[in-house]
């Protein structure tokens, strides 16, 4: 199958790959002229044949929106844009709407997977109509991990279910890095616990706390133990986020998810004003020692 693909950075590249390797044609644009196979959205447009596919891969928000508006004047009714980036759900009505407005059709694609996923597959999340993604099935089932059509892949819904889906999973995945996280730096800092490491790898078989993320970190702690060589601050890429306002507007509890992305916000502060005034106030009304600046450095 003949598709065009935007955005050929750490994901879209490796996914270029990989579809090309399923036996796709794939051709690629991106700003950067050295990862390009054209040198214009109009030339990608020129370079596939009607009706066309293109695959959309790039930061969310502006970029993802400015991208789409660029497409609807350089393809045609009856062509089909997936937007495979981190957008907020929010986004796809408008931008289908849009490209629909000119007889172009949207399907919005969670993706994950990571620099993995050129030879594990990318777990795929899709919203749109049925048509639209029997039409596209040929590139998610070259994408997704091998094995049952199941696992892996899901139509979770029409346009903007992808993108929600998607969301969700972020959200979790905040929460599951950071009980991992917990429970290393109490493994590190008992005594009787001689390698953290060697504690964490031994759970990736046969244990209920398994996961790819738990490899990971195995691996990441055999790399670099103690993680001496990176700092505490964390980013977050907006999912998360967007979870906890989605779990206050439908009036679901969500502390794991909510405790994760705050925990986030505080590895950014080197000093938080939050926990000096706990300090301030824990000497105020119990006479508990406060640690000086000039006490600690």
């Amino acid at each position: 199958m003949q598709l065009g693909l935007v955005g050929l950075g750490k994901m879209g590249f490796n996914m270029r790959e990989r579809l090309r390797v399923g036996g796709h044609d794939v051709v690629g644009y991106d700003p950067r002229p050295e990862v390009s196979d054209v040198a214009s959205l109009a030339d990608l447009a020129s370079a596939l044949e009607a009706p066309r596919v293109v695959w959309v891969m790039v930061p969310s928000g502006t970029v993802t929106h400015e991208t789409v508006v660029a497409l609807a004047d350089v393809l045609s009714a009856g062509d089909l844009v997936i937007d495979g980036g981190n957008s907020r759900y929010t986004e796809d009505g408008p931008h289908a709407k849009l490209l629909g407005d000119k007889g172009i059709h949207f399907i919005d694609a969670g993706v994950s997977g990571g620099v993995w996923g050129l030879h594990e597959g990318y777990g795929l999340m899709v919203g749109g109509s049925d048509a639209d993604v029997a039409r596209a099935m040929p590139i998610f089932d070259t994408l997704r991990p091998a094995g049952d059509l199941a696992d892996g892949f899901v139509h979770a819904g029409p346009v903007g279910a992808g993108h929600y889906a998607k969301m969700v999973h972020n959200g979790i995945e905040y929460g599951l890095m950071h009980a991992y996280a917990e429970g290393y730096e109490l493994l590190a800092a008992e005594d009787l616990i001689a390698d953290p490491q060697a504690v964490i790898q031994a759970w990736t078989n046969g244990t209920v706390v398994r996961s790819w993320l738990q490899q990971l970190l195995a691996k990441a702690l055999k790399e670099d133990p103690g993680f001496v060589a990176i700092s505490g601050y964390t980013e977050d890429s907006g999912e998360g986020r967007w979870t906890v306002e989605e779990a206050i507007s439908h009036r679901v509890p969500m502390p794991v998810i909510a405790a994760s992305l705050f925990a986030r916000f505080a590895s950014r502060q080197d000093e938080s004003p939050t926990m000096k005034a706990v300090s301030a106030l824990r000497n105020q009304f119990g006479g508990h020692a406060v640690q000086r600046i000039s006490e600690s450095g």
